[in-house]
C-alpha cells in the first residue's frame, strides 16, 4: 500500500464529507440524531460513500464493494474518523454488512449474491437476523421455529426474539428446522425472506437505555422463496458458525462512544483541567486513562497481529474472534465508564437544556454498552470457546 493511497483516501474524504457532519452521531442501530438537515446530509454521505464502493470496501466491486484490502479498508476508515464523522453504511445495513453479507460471499450461489450483496453494500437494505428464540438462546439448536417446503416457497411457522433491528428491516435471514427426525444440530437450514409481508408480526422491546433495536418476531405462514436457502438444506448449523464467527470478528473493534475525532484524555482535560505543565489534575483519572489506553493499544495490536496470522492459515478463526470479542467489550466498556466519570455530573444527563448533545449521549451509550457483553454470545460463552478451543481444557459445561 503506497503512500499514495492514504493521501488519495483523505483528499476525498475532505472534498466529499458534507460540513454538517462532523461530529454528528448516528448510534449503532442506524437512527440519526439532529435535525432534518443533519439527516439530509446523511443520506448524501451514504451515497457518495456507496458510489465509491466504501460502505463494505472489501467485498468485490460486482456487489458493491471496492475491492480493497483489509489494511486499505482500513485507512478508509481511519480518514473518515479523522475527519469527526462515521461511515453510516454498516449502521443502516443492520446485520447486513457485517454479518450476512460476508456469509453470503462464501455460501451463496451467483443468483443470490447478485440479488442481494449491492443493496446492503449501498445501505440502502437493512437486514435483521432470525436466530434466539424464548427457549433457544445460548443452546441455539433447540430452536422450534419451522420451515417446509410447498411447491416453489418456504412456509415459516414460529417466534424469533432479540431480531435487532426486524420492525426496520427489509429482509431477514432465519434460522429454522426443516427435520424435526434429524438430531438437535442437524435438521436446521437457512433462510432469506422479505420482511414486507402478512405472515410476519413485529414488538419492539424496550431498554434501560431508552432506545433498541430488538424485538420480538412472530411467523405465521410467513414465506421465503424456495431459491433462498443460503447453503444446503439441513446444513444450516454450519453456516450459522460461520455467520457468528463474523458477528465476532464485526465486534473487535471496539467503537469509541461518539464520532467526533477528539481523543479521551483531551476530553478529560477539557472537563477536569491540567496543571502548569499541561497534564491531568485528577492522578487517579490520569492512571487509569494510561491503562485504558494501554489496552486499547494491546488490543488493537492484537487484531493486526492474528490478522496476519490468519493470512499465514496459522489461526483458528472462531476462537481468536472469542479472544477479540471479549477484549473489545472491556475495552468498550471501559471506555465509557471512564468517560462518564470524566464529565461527573454533565455525564448524567438525559434530556437537552442544561446539558450538551455530547453529555446525553454519553450517558445513553454508556446504558446501551452493557449490553455488549451479552449479545453475540454473551461474555461467558466467548471464555468456554477460549478454554476449550485455545487452551484445550475438558468441556464442563454440560456437567452438573
Amino acid at each position: 500500500m503506497t503512500e499514495d493511497f492514504k493521501i488519495s483516501v483523505g483528499d476525498w474524504v475532505a472534498d466529499n464529507l458534507p460540513k454538517g457532519l462532523v461530529g454528528a452521531h448516528i448510534s449503532m442501530y442506524g437512527v440519526v440524531s439532529g435535525d432534518q438537515e443533519v439527516k439530509d446530509a446523511f443520506e448524501l454521505w451514504r451515497q457518495r460513500l456507496a458510489a465509491q464502493g466504501w460502505g463494505a470496501p472489501t467485498w468485490p466491486r460486482e456487489y458493491g464493494g471496492a475491492g480493497l484490502t483489509d489494511a486499505q479498508a482500513k485507512v478508509v476508515s481511519r480518514a473518515i474518523t479523522k475527519a469527526g464523522s462515521t461511515n453510516p453504511i454498516p449502521y443502516l445495513a443492520g446485520m447486513g454488512v457485517t454479518m450476512v453479507g460476508p456469509t453470503l460471499l462464501e455460501y451463496g450461489t451467483p443468483e443470490q449474491k447478485a440479488r442481494h450483496l449491492p443493496g446492503m453494500a449501498s445501505g440502502e437494505v437493512r437486514w435483521c437476523l432470525g436466530l434466539s428464540e424464548p427457549n433457544a438462546g445460548s443452546d441455539l439448536a433447540s430452536l422450534n421455529t419451522s420451515a417446509e417446503l410447498d411447491e416453489e416457497a418456504w412456509v415459516l411457522n414460529g417466534q424469533k426474539t432479540w431480531t435487532s433491528g426486524a420492525d426496520k428491516s427489509q429482509w431477514c435471514g432465519a434460522l429454522v428446522r426443516t427435520d424435526r427426525s434429524a438430531a438437535k444440530r442437524n435438521g436446521i437450514s437457512f433462510l432469506m425472506l422479505e420482511m414486507d409481508q402478512p405472515g410476519i408480526e413485529t414488538r419492539p422491546i424496550s431498554l434501560i437505555a431508552g432506545e433498541s433495536p430488538f424485538c420480538e418476531t412472530f411467523f405465521t405462514n410467513a414465506q421465503a422463496r424456495k431459491d433462498d436457502l443460503l447453503g444446503q438444506m439441513n446444513d444450516g448449523w454450519s453456516v450459522i458458525k460461520r455467520l457468528l464467527q463474523h458477528e465476532r470478528q464485526s465486534q473487535t473493534n471496539a467503537p469509541a462512544p461518539s464520532t467526533t475525532a477528539e481523543p479521551l484524555q483531551d476530553v478529560a482535560k477539557r472537563y477536569l483541567g491540567t496543571s502548569a505543565d499541561g497534564t491531568l489534575t485528577d492522578f487517579d483519572i490520569r492512571s487509569r486513562l494510561a491503562d485504558h489506553l494501554m489496552d486499547t493499544a494491546a488490543h488493537e495490536l492484537t487484531i493486526a497481529r492474528i490478522m496476519t496470522d490468519a493470512r499465514g492459515g496459522n489461526v483458528e478463526v472462531s476462537a481468536t474472534a472469542s479472544i477479540l470479542k471479549n477484549s473489545a467489550t472491556d475495552v468498550a466498556q471501559g471506555r465509557s465508564e471512564l468517560l462518564l466519570e470524566i464529565m461527573g455530573s454533565q455525564g448524567l444527563g438525559w434530556e437537552p437544556g442544561e446539558y450538551s448533545g455530547e453529555e446525553t449521549h454519553t450517558v445513553r451509550e454508556w446504558l446501551g454498552g452493557k449490553a455488549m457483553s451479552i449479545y453475540g454470545g454473551s461474555y461467558e460463552v466467548q471464555k468456554n470457546i477460549i478454554s476449550k478451543n485455545i487452551l484445550g481444557l475438558p468441556e464442563t459445561t454440560q456437567k452438573g
